[in-house]
């Protein structure tokens, strides 16, 4: 009953054990991976993905707030320039092939003044969002307050905030607003997320590993399996059992994305 809500297994890092990969996480039990594409070469990538793997892959397409503006680089790649309406037409186009909107959402991380660029583009993400009736995945790097304002002005629903590191009374308006956190599992060593886990309830967490970004273990790229690991310092935090904590994140991931795919 093991999920992992946002990862990349379109990356480079994955080309020469794929395989071994799923079959680790379905081994761990892992039931669900949603796997994010980030512009229009890997939102093709995951789609790909999800029917070679149809039984523990599904999708999530992208408009990465980067990509969005072309800026040239960021932290980890090459940055793939996205047509904003071409690219929110196709994720329109597949809406039938997706769990999910994102990653999408604000980097100011770069300081280049597209930031009221990011914003139109993330406004118009959340509409087709709600238009499809899809969760949104957010991606925000020191633009979280600017995020939460933009979101709930939209009032968007269904919103999980994968890898929320601002500060904790920013954590709190999040959470006052209903909104859900994904905890990689890089939790093992970041105090951040277990004082995030700490000050949270349980019905607004969700497990992810960002993968292979955010790994638990430094000499190890991170893997969907790894989801464990979350699980087991949520569970030490929160004083339960990980069988328990399992279940409660498990049906928290149902309500997000599986009850609109039953009606």
């Amino acid at each position: 009953m093991l999920v992992d809500v946002h990862a990349h297994l379109f990356h480079d890092r994955f080309k020469n054990d794929l395989d071994q990969v799923i079959q680790r996480a379905r081994a761990t039990g892992l039931k669900y991976i949603i796997n994010s594409g980030v512009n229009h070469s890997t939102n093709i990538q995951v789609l790909a993905q999800a029917k070679k793997y149809p039984d523990i892959l599904y999708t999530s397409l992208g408009v990465y707030p980067l990509d969005a503006v072309a800026i040239r680089a960021d932290f980890h790649r090459l940055i793939e320039p996205i047509n904003v309406d071409e690219e929110l037409a196709f994720i329109k186009k597949n809406k039938e092939n997706i769990i999910a909107i994102g990653e999408c959402g604000l980097d100011y991380s770069m300081n280049d003044g597209t930031e009221k660029q990011q914003q139109d583009v993330f406004r118009q993400v959340i509409e087709l969002a709600q238009h499809l009736k899809k969760p949104i995945v957010i991606h925000s790097r020191k633009a979280e307050k600017d995020t939460l304002d933009i979101l709930e002005s939209a009032g968007a629903k269904n919103v999980v905030l994968h890898c929320f590191s601002p500060s904790m009374k920013i954590v709190k308006h999040a959470a006052d607003l209903g909104y859900s956190f994904s905890i990689p599992a890089i939790i093992v060593r970041l105090h951040h997320f277990q004082t995030l886990v700490e000050q949270t309830s349980l019905q607004q967490l969700l497990t992810e590993t960002d993968a292979p970004y955010l790994t638990p273990f430094k000499e190890q790229k991170s893997e969907p399996a790894f989801v464990q690991e979350t699980i087991k310092i949520i569970a030490k935090i929160k004083k339960m059992e990980p069988e328990e904590v399992t279940k409660n994140i498990f049906a928290n991931f149902q309500k997000i994305f599986l009850a609109n795919e039953k009606n």
